[in-house]
């Protein structure tokens, strides 16, 4: 009977793990930071960019955990909305890609002193890079989303808590892998590819910023009307 119940327990674990991954992974979206990561680095070496990796990734998964575990109680506590994070967030995230959609470095621009480079990069770790570059408005609202529907018995708390911290987890990882490799990647597509996909990117990440304002202002629209 035990291990018909720890079997149960496991498949439980397992849905709801796969859930939380299924539901974060395609928003964060990792491979589509790597131009900004690369772009906000610039004059960083490999060194560093794996330092930064690790940070980013250990930010990434307190912020993700913290969402999913006490996000609804933050919002309660300060009697906010998710609609009004998804409308101040998304701005955050319009100003950023607008600012790399018209970002152009000048002209013969030497590179920085590796050292300067490096402090210069490891203070953007936790901003821009891990907020809102790798989790934005829209990353915190769906992990909020996630962790607001915990299970009565303490049983279910148990098992929901114990797969936001490894769902939580695989997100900060697939980070961290996506970002130690970033400089590689950049060398592979070259200065011409890589001004490509940030331009691209860029414009990803402004329309994403556009889509969470819209998504949180019918939402408040909405209380408006049944108000």
């Amino acid at each position: 009977m035990s291990g018909a119940v720890l079997a149960a327990d496991a498949l439980q674990l397992l849905h709801a793990v796969l859930l939380i991954v299924g539901a974060l992974l395609p928003v964060v979206n990792p491979p589509g930071n790597v131009p900004i990561f690369v772009t906000l680095t610039r004059g960083c070496d490999e060194a560093t960019r794996r330092d930064l990796a690790r940070h980013i990734a250990l930010y990434s998964f307190m912020l993700l955990l913290g969402s999913m575990l006490l996000g609804s109680l933050v919002l309660r506590l300060f009697d906010l909305s998710v609609a009004a994070l998804q409308v101040a967030g998304g701005a955050v995230v319009c100003a950023l890609g607008w600012n790399l959609l018209h970002y152009e470095p000048p002209a013969n621009e030497a590179l920085p002193d590796p050292r300067q480079a490096r402090q210069v990069a490891l203070g953007r770790a936790f901003y821009p890079l891990t907020l809102p570059v790798s989790v934005d408005a829209g990353v915190i609202a769906v992990a909020i989303t996630l962790g607001a529907h915990h299970g009565q018995t303490l049983a279910n708390k148990a098992l929901q808590a114990t797969a936001a911290v490894i769902g939580a987890a695989a997100i900060a990882v697939s980070l961290l892998l996506v970002y130690r490799y970033a400089g590689r990647v950049s060398g592979w597509l070259g200065n011409k590819g890589m001004e490509v996909m940030l331009r691209l990117s860029a414009l990803l990440v402004l329309s994403i910023g556009v889509q969470i304002v819209w998504n949180g202002m019918k939402s408040l629209l909405s209380e408006l009307q049944t108000a």
